[in-house]
């Protein structure tokens, strides 16, 4: 299967060398479809390539060197709105990782801008960041009612004219889901950036990654979100995770992170941390079921993770009234 080739390469780029051009098409395949072919080229970067594989992987390093610049122009943009508010932005996710200079950036695609800001702020964060051109992504009035009741963050906005997206969150998983992280901690504990920007603590954008991976998500593009993880750890190591995760309620998902971290990319971490659980396999498997053109090989497994995300969210009977809601609309799920 392709994914295991792209485990396997980000592992080892040395191996990619032996590879005949079926194979460079599985594993390109697999590290677009898992947005990881600029960490790919990165990692790849001054190997001896066929030609065709070495100009592919020029331009996702070119890429994803572009995105880093623009995601760090949207950050200082963030700052520069909120600033009169005298209020700690926190970057989450792949801006945060560039921006602090750490391995899980290198070649990291970037979408959005991510933020946290104090729940009790989130009000005139909204209302700055409109005044200084961002605006709303979301018209129907159900989907903005419902970010602002139950979300962990406000409704998207997009800048009107550099059509950048910023999420602003209050928390790290919505006000529905079963477990609630300890958010005031987590604005307790981030570190402040040369500039003014703020990231989280080192074990608690660990818990952040793993939340966003095991917690809230169906596990879609989970391979980058595990690198991630592995490369957090390599980092900022394990000093104080468990406790950290068993504060904000996550240590199922961290430690199923690290496990599968450790199985797959051959994370260094502690020896009790590293034996997978029976439930363990299954998450395996739908993290690396690609085929050689990179589609999604078990429709079964991954529409089952896709309502166990749902699940996680909310409870059956809101869920229920949510899924039927949006069906009433004309929502229908991505084939």
């Amino acid at each position: 299967m392709s994914a295991h080739l792209l485990i396997a390469a980000l592992r080892d780029p040395a191996c990619v060398t032996a590879l005949d051009a079926s194979g460079w098409n599985a594993l390109i395949a697999a590290a677009r479809a898992e947005r990881l072919i600029g960490t790919l080229a990165e990692r790849c970067a001054g190997l001896r390539l066929p030609d065709a594989a070495e100009r592919i992987l020029a331009d996702a390093r070119f890429s994803a060197r572009e995105g880093r610049r623009t995601a760090l122009w949207e950050a200082e943009a963030t700052r520069r709105a909120l600033a009169p508010l005298g209020v700690p932005v926190i970057l989450l996710k792949g801006t945060a990782y560039a921006a602090a200079g750490l391995a899980a950036g290198r070649g990291r695609a970037i979408g959005d801008c991510d933020i946290l800001v104090p729940k009790a702020r989130i009000g005139e964060v909204e209302r700055a960041l409109l005044a200084a051109g961002w605006e709303w992504v979301k018209p129907d009035p159900y989907d903005d009612a419902y970010y602002r009741r139950w979300m962990h963050e406000l409704p998207p906005l997009i800048h009107r004219d550099r059509d950048a997206m910023i999420d602003v969150h209050h928390t790290i998983l919505p006000l529905t889901a079963r477990v609630t992280p300890d958010a005031e901690a987590l604005i307790a504990d981030s570190e402040v950036l040369d500039g003014g920007l703020r990231v989280l603590g080192g074990s608690d954008m660990i818990c952040h990654a793993a939340a966003h991976l095991f917690a809230d998500g169906d596990l879609a593009g989970g391979l980058r979100n595990l690198w991630d993880i592995h490369c957090l750890i390599g980092d900022l190591g394990t000093d104080g995770l468990a406790a950290r995760a068993e504060r904000h309620g996550l240590r199922e998902p961290v430690l199923r992170a690290v496990r599968l971290s450790h199985h797959l990319y051959g994370t260094d971490v502690p020896d009790g941390w590293r034996h997978l659980r029976p439930a363990d396999w299954l998450f395996r498997r739908r993290l690396s079921s690609r085929d050689g053109w990179g589609r999604a090989t078990n429709r079964l497994l991954e529409e089952g993770f896709y309502m166990r995300s749902h699940l996680l969210r909310m409870p059956p009977g809101m869920l229920a009234r949510h899924l039927w809601t949006k069906w009433r609309k004309g929502h229908r799920p991505v084939a």
